[in-house]
């Protein structure tokens, strides 16, 4: 039993870490006997390593297709980046007095790189670098639920878009300035919610430059403040 929960796990990583870095895009068709014979097992703890994908929201079953990666859906997009806007903001907010000067170093150095990547864009390089510039600010909250909300949400993202910014370009370096103002506000120990706020119209932001490009006008975007 422990072998086959073992495999199971190693079949769940090795599938979810190709969802995450985009090698198996939104409705890549995952075939149950080719990843077991990639991973030389059966394809029973491919299926249970499948099922819990599903779960997740990473993996969606379709008749007479079979088990595939989430396709791009303009709604779902909405949905997790407006749920991402709120709970990332919270858990920044609740993380800031565990926040040590030297992760706060850590974040401005990779703001730094995220700057210098302007000028040669790519934007897959640029969405990698700007998940850990964040990590950092959210992942000492020291409430774990809704650190794994965080993490789910951005996971959930890699497998819904492969990158905002490679439709919207111009938005990058709006976020690396807004990175510094974030970065400001909790070296100066502002107020909880400003720093929340802050941190949730930095995402939405994204969100709505994003739905802007493919729904003018839409009524769905989220409301922003200055």
């Amino acid at each position: 039993m422990t072998e086959t929960k073992s495999k199971s796990q190693r079949a769940y990583d090795w599938i979810y870490t190709r969802i995450a870095d985009r090698r198996f895009g939104p409705g890549y068709r995952l075939v149950l006997g080719s990843i077991a014979e990639s991973l030389e097992m059966s394809v029973v703890p491919v299926r249970e390593a499948i099922r819990r994908l599903e779960a997740e929201g990473l993996v969606e079953f379709e008749r007479n297709v079979g088990a595939r990666v989430v396709q791009i859906d303009q709604t779902e997009y909405l949905y997790t980046m407006q749920t991402l806007g709120v709970v990332e903001g919270i858990a920044t907010a609740l993380a800031v007095p565990h926040l040590t000067e030297a992760e706060l170093d850590r974040a401005s150095a990779v703001n730094n790189r995220l700057r210098d990547l302007l000028g040669d864009f790519d934007p897959q390089l640029f969405t990698r670098i700007n998940e850990q510039f964040h990590a950092v600010l959210f992942e000492p909250c020291p409430n774990p639920h809704i650190l794994d909300l965080v993490r789910r949400g951005w996971t959930r993202m890699s497998g819904l878009r492969s990158s905002s910014f490679t439709f919207v370009p111009d938005r990058a370096r709006e976020s690396v300035d807004e990175h510094d103002k974030i970065l400001d506000l909790i070296r100066r120990r502002a107020d909880p919610l400003e720093i929340e706020m802050a941190a949730r119209q930095h995402r939405w932001r994204t969100m709505n430059a994003y739905l802007g490009q493919h729904e003018p006008g839409a009524h769905h975007r989220a409301p922003t403040t200055d």
